[in-house]
């Protein structure tokens, strides 16, 4: 069994806030909601996570809409291929699962998979997540395809507090992958789709064996779920000592 994809951490605190529930029965399923509640950021810092604020060596890179993937490959081969912890069989080629297969092998045609070793990635195409970059087929995405490629050069342009990320999300964090990919086909008339977050990276970190990663998508914030109405929301959160805060 390949290693499991560790957990990454919000670097806001987080919050459950009730909604209207006759609102929910309405709107909910939509927002991908499992009950009248929402788990919010707040404007306050994940204890740890103080780095992704002030440490000059984060960056951010696209957090992709997918299903996580892990292969390992010997000499070429494709020895072993995981869901997280499912693992799965790379020659079962009858069973319903067979568009993982399909983007590894799709990847492995543009040259985004090694020959030897453990590779993680993100898996894309019409069957994962609704398919929210429009694509005709499945593709694995590799992590560290996505450090090299998917950085946001406009999160060192401004001030890493709250209010300036929650405008960013808002309104202007627009998903890398799908530009590139439809800027190949179509040049200027590419339409724009929102990205779902962003991953924290700090390589310095990680050299230094310390957290290194953390996640913030566009579904932690309030304004996500407009005409929901939420109760007791403020960016500052409630009081510590009447909600156990929580950190993912």
């Amino acid at each position: 069994m390949l290693t499991d994809f560790p957990k990454l951490h919000c670097p806001f605190i987080r919050q459950t806030f009730p909604v209207d529930s006759a609102a929910f029965k309405q709107k909910g399923r939509a927002l991908g909601l499992r009950g009248p509640e929402v788990y919010l950021v707040v404007d306050r810092v994940n204890p740890g996570y103080e780095w992704v604020f002030q440490d000059p060596d984060t960056f951010a890179v696209e957090k992709l809409n997918g299903t996580n993937i892990k292969i390992l490959t010997e000499k070429g081969r494709l020895v072993e291929l995981q869901n997280r912890k499912n693992v799965l069989d790379p020659q079962q080629i009858l069973d319903g699962r067979t568009f993982i297969l399909e983007g590894v092998l799709n990847s492995a045609g543009k040259g985004l998979v090694q020959p030897d070793g453990e590779q993680a990635g993100e898996l894309l195409g019409p069957k994962v997540n609704g398919n929210p970059y429009r694509l005709d087929r499945h593709e694995w995405y590799p992590f560290d395809k996505a450090v090299e490629s998917l950085r946001y050069k406009s999160f060192e342009e401004h001030e890493r507090i709250f209010d300036n990320w929650s405008s960013w999300f808002k309104d202007f964090l627009f998903s890398r992958y799908h530009q590139k990919k439809q800027r190949r086909e179509l040049g200027a008339e590419a339409e724009k789709v929102f990205a779902e977050g962003v991953v924290f990276y700090n390589l310095k970190r990680k050299a230094e064996e310390k957290e290194w990663r953390a996640k913030l998508r566009r579904d932690m914030f309030p304004w996500f779920y407009e005409g929901l109405p939420i109760s007791g929301y403020t960016a500052k959160g409630r009081d510590q000592d009447e909600d156990q805060d929580k950190f993912d």
